[in-house]
């Protein structure tokens, strides 16, 4: 059998589009003379399309893109994510296979994820899939997402004891760090348990604060890997196996014609991939989830508050490899209380990027602010009011050229700091996307790092890597004035925000109760901020957004 994999990067709600793109892929696989081709989970309407599928029209629309592609499969095999619905009006997330242009079955799936980022449960219905298929002597199952990442003696079982010696799988599998791994391991177990060949392919593209890595995977009963997909890229995978024959009298086996393509195959040559570390994966989903969002909303340009500072520098550099440098431009907005040294990397930064680069003072603006205030302010000392007053200029000017010229604002603002509210609602907060939200503060030098070493010299200046983190707010503030090292900072934050920890098992690891009880007091004190925030790309197994769902109004305590 010849199998064509479609790694595609739909957009949701983009109904012709993503036809489009289907049957741009569906000619590949006839090029190719492809037996079978297959693409991921809801590729017709894009994933996750939430409560797009309370509209009616929204779910129909669907229903009629896929009767659409139905013709385009003369001569082809072709299993295709779509939303079914039942006679009562229910949804099920579903696959087609299509047959030489006909519709030949609709596997329902079975598993609904209701955990971390997803809420299908919300949505979709549980079915029930019995089938397995025959095409030409092969027989294969076709599962969807988690039906085979759930061992209960489920559908992927039942496929497999019922004959089939090649597990379809069609996904929409979001990344975060580490979760290729998982994925192989898991895929390999599949494989060697079942005896049978795998199949996986994987959606790619951004969405939202999601970035699907594609990452597709075939593997042979032996749990060895074959052939793999791009990450972070669209792809399409050609690959020959020789699946073996099944018992030819079952009543779950759904014959289906085979393609009349001719014996003779054109060449293909299957290789598998060089590794990528995971500095290098969590940067490319870093650049395709800020590239799908700033282009599937419609934006040409970005625009960068440019403070100096290591998170604005590596979200410019990231700006510029996801839509090009002539796209993206850079503000600096000194103050009295910014030194010549943020203010020159600034600029060098722009220089080096060859980006738009603006400079536009505050002082002035700051002091139009102080004497407006002066008489409501009379008699109170200077405090964090004023502080965060430049912040909000800087941001009314970032938004005052977005709304100008049309460009979004990207925020720059890290993991570390918006989990402790270190940072200005209405001021560095303000704009349309979060590039490094996810990304905690140690882990933003390691990939300003990266990046200059790819570039082979420095991209981002050297002293933006040695000069003590500030926000330039007052006379020789630095970060560390108000919170811990950063180092200490991001472990205590992984163990609270990511691994679910409690005040009492993090106070076993770090002996200072104390500075335990203030973050933790920081990070919930700080909900209402983060509600308020822009979406950014999610790249940690818990990310602030669909994954962390507390409560602003919350009384609870643990000390």
């Amino acid at each position: 059998m010849r199998i064509a994999i479609a790694q595609i990067n739909p957009t949701v709600g983009d109904l012709s589009g993503n036809a489009r793109k289907i049957t741009e892929h569906l000619q590949k696989a006839k090029a190719v003379k492809a037996d079978l081709v297959i693409f991921p989970e809801l590729a017709v309407c894009g994933y996750p399309p939430e409560d797009l599928l309370y509209k009616e029209h929204f779910v129909r629309d669907n229903l009629t893109a896929l009767n659409d592609l139905r013709p385009k499969t003369k001569d082809l095999t072709a299993i295709i994510g779509f939303v079914d619905k039942g006679k009562k009006g229910e949804l099920y997330n579903s696959a087609a296979v299509l047959n030489n242009g006909k519709l030949a079955a609709v596997c329902h799936k079975e598993q609904l994820p209701n955990y971390g980022v997803f809420d299908e449960k919300r949505y979709f219905v549980p079915g029930r899939n019995e089938l397995i298929f025959r095409l030409g002597a092969a027989v294969f199952g076709v599962n969807i997402c988690e039906d085979i990442w759930v061992n209960d003696g489920g559908v992927y079982l039942r496929q497999a004891r019922g004959g089939a010696r090649l597990l379809v799988n069609i996904s929409a599998s979001p990344f975060y760090a580490g979760k290729l791994e998982a994925r192989k391991k898991l895929l390999r177990q599949r494989a060697l348990e079942t005896r049978s060949f795998i199949c996986y392919v994987n959606i790619v593209g951004g969405q939202d604060e999601l970035v699907f890595d594609g990452a597709s995977l075939i593997y042979n009963p032996k749990g060895e890997l074959l052939a793999e997909g791009k990450e972070f890229a669209e792809d399409f995978l050609v690959a020959d196996l020789g699946v073996a024959a099944a018992p030819k009298k079952s009543a779950k086996i759904v014959t289906l014609s085979a393609p009349k393509n001719g014996s003779t195959k054109p060449k293909i040559r299957t290789e598998l991939l060089a590794p990528v570390s995971r500095i290098e994966s969590i940067y490319k989903a870093l650049v395709l989830g800020t590239r799908d969002y700033v282009r599937k909303n419609g934006f040409q340009k970005v625009l960068i508050g440019l403070s100096g500072g290591i998170d604005s520098s590596l979200v410019a550099v990231i700006a510029a490899d996801a839509i090009g440098r002539e796209n993206v431009v850079g503000v600096s907005m000194p103050s009295r209380f910014t030194s010549s040294g943020t203010r020159s990397d600034g600029k060098a930064l722009a220089e080096n990027l060859k980006i738009k680069f603006y400079e536009i003072p505050i002082e002035g603006i700051m002091e139009g602010y102080l004497g407006a205030l002066k008489e409501a302010f009379v008699g109170q000392p200077r405090n964090v009011a004023e502080e965060n007053l430049q912040a909000r200029i800087r941001g009314n000017i970032l938004m005052a050229l977005s709304n100008k010229f049309g460009w979004m604002v990207l925020t720059t603002g890290n993991k570390s700091e918006i989990a402790v509210g270190y940072c200005t609602l209405y001021g560095d907060m303000s704009g349309g996307f979060a590039v490094i939200k996810d990304v905690p503060k140690i882990k933003v030098y390691e990939l300003a790092k990266f990046r200059n070493a790819e570039e082979g010299r420095d991209l981002i200046p050297r002293s933006v890597f040695t000069r003590a983190p500030t926000a330039e707010l007052r006379a020789n503030q630095t970060d560390q004035d108000t919170l811990p090292p950063y180092d200490t900072l991001d472990a205590i934050l992984k163990g609270y925000v990511e691994e679910h920890r409690s005040f009492d098992k993090l106070t076993k690891l770090f002996t200072d109760k104390a500075l335990v009880a203030k973050v933790i007091r920081m990070v919930d004190l700080s909900e209402y901020k983060r509600r308020q925030a822009a979406p950014g790309v999610k790249i940690t197994p818990r990310a602030f957004g669909k994954d962390w769902r507390l409560p602003i109004t919350n009384k609870y305590k643990e000390f």
